[in-house]
């Protein structure tokens, strides 16, 4: 699992094209909160699952379902927010998967203020 580094938009705007990065096939983990981010690009012909892993659970023992994003075919840049509901309390970070493969799939975080 890598840990995608976190990119802060200044006021005049962040260029992202230079920031995103390979997904890992293993998974991907990143920062949560407020103004928090994950951008995905998938330049495969086919569309791709990316699965943000809800941790919490209610009722003291019913687990809450897993997040999931369909990212389509070639289709430019998918905006997913990252909220502290993501934050495993044992990492402080978000856990990522993509069930479907990672062929064609970058991603890059972006936090703005």
């Amino acid at each position: 699992m890598a840990a995608l580094t976190t990119s802060v938009a200044p006021h005049q705007g962040l260029r992202v094209d230079d920031k995103l990065v390979a997904a890992t096939s293993g998974g991907d983990d990143c920062a949560t909160g407020t103004g928090v981010f994950l951008l995905v690009r998938n330049t495969d012909g086919s569309s791709k699952t990316v699965t943000l892993a809800t941790p919490q659970t209610v009722d003291g023992d019913l687990a809450v379902a897993d997040r999931t994003f369909t990212v389509a075919a070639t289709a430019g840049i998918h905006v997913i927010p990252v909220p502290d509901l993501y934050r495993n309390p044992a990492t402080g970070r978000a856990a990522i998967t993509y069930p479907d493969g990672v062929t064609g799939l970058s991603v890059c975080v972006v936090r703005v203020p």
